[in-house]
């Protein structure tokens, strides 16, 4: 009996049409920064905000759509939803719960996945697994954000805020046919939450008591998110090429076999510091922060799309993909297109 195996059958994302540019945090919002800090430390020039009425699962509706039509799929085929985000629409349900309601998907089981920036990556293992014990045969990964309506947008946010942008990315997974070379080839996950505190959203937390927000944590700005930047970057540019490394020795492949890596999108600087420790040349990397910001679980797969659509990313190449996020959590997946 052969061994079943998963295929990224399809991919696709979506970003609200409103840009936000540097300058644009500085005029529209008083955050004290300028166009030239936020480029040099971060490599980012802008992104993209929703208007209002706008909700998370609205993105992730527009990004799958997407990926359906790439990957020539009915809704009416996809038997599971895998959502990963950490901008939910609602304390609970989970999000993949509203997704599934606005895409008119009624009993198709939606679970949403909390792993922040390594969500894609957890969920594309997820799927993977399903497909291959033959559970399931066609699901939904989703990574969608929406940033702009949990940022501290002041100066005094601004070391977290200038970071991050609204977007969607989703993409088909589904059985690879018998003899198809393609499909998922290795993943591989960690955590360590002796790292929690360095990149969180202290409150409001059912862990606080008697109540699980105060107006002295909204004064404070406990509400919104902090990090401890020095030590995500420290931390990301150790363990991607690490995990990385574990996916390669797993799959039975050599990094000079990559086609592209696709990491995730937090900041540039930390992207070219991996690059360049893994000894990968400029053309065999493909950012997206330039334009979009970090649109955490979102990151992936609107790098793949946008790489299918530029033509970077084709048929038979081998492309590698890598995050490093709060959790601490990390990954990486190694596949065939």
């Amino acid at each position: 009996m052969s061994k079943l195996r998963s295929k990224i059958l399809g991919v696709g994302y979506y970003v609200p049409p409103r840009v936000v540019t540097n300058d644009d945090l500085v005029k529209n919002y008083g955050i004290d920064t300028t166009d030239e800090w936020i480029q040099q430390r971060t490599g980012i020039k802008e992104r993209h905000f929703v208007d209002a009425g706008v909700t998370n699962a609205d993105l992730g509706v527009e990004a799958s759509t997407r990926a359906l039509a790439a990957a020539g799929v009915q809704k009416g085929e996809i038997d599971f939803i895998l959502y990963a985000t950490l901008s939910q629409d609602h304390e609970f349900p989970g999000t993949g719960c509203f997704f599934q309601a606005k895409m008119g998907m009624p009993g198709v089981p939606a679970m949403d996945i909390r792993n922040q920036c390594t969500g894609f990556l957890y969920g594309l293992s997820m799927a993977d697994a399903l497909i291959r014990t033959g559970q399931y045969k066609k699901i939904l990964v989703i990574g969608a954000e929406m940033h702009s309506r949990g940022l501290e947008l002041n100066t005094r946010g601004r070391d977290v805020s200038v970071l991050f942008g609204d977007g969607a990315g989703a993409a088909v997974v589904g059985l690879a046919p018998a003899g198809d070379e393609s499909g998922i080839l290795s993943v591989k996950l960690h955590a360590d939450g002796n790292f929690a505190k360095e990149l969180w959203l202290e409150a409001p937390g059912c862990s606080f008591h008697p109540t699980r927000m105060t107006h002295e944590m909204i004064d404070d700005g406990r509400i919104f998110p902090q990090m401890n930047g020095k030590a995500v970057f420290v931390n990301a540019v150790r363990r991607m090429p690490e995990v990385l490394a574990e996916s390669l020795e797993s799959a039975g492949k050599e990094l000079s076999d990559i086609d592209l890596l696709v990491p995730h999108q937090a900041n540039l600087r930390i992207n070219e510091a991996v690059a360049k420790g893994l000894g990968l040349s400029e053309d065999k990397v493909f950012n997206t922060i330039q334009r979009f910001g970090n649109t955490t679980a979102a990151t992936i797969p609107i790098g793949l799309s946008e790489a299918v659509a530029q033509g970077k990313l084709k048929p038979g190449m081998l492309v590698a993909m890598v995050a490093f996020g709060s959790g601490f959590t990390w990954g990486s997946a190694l596949v065939r297109w």
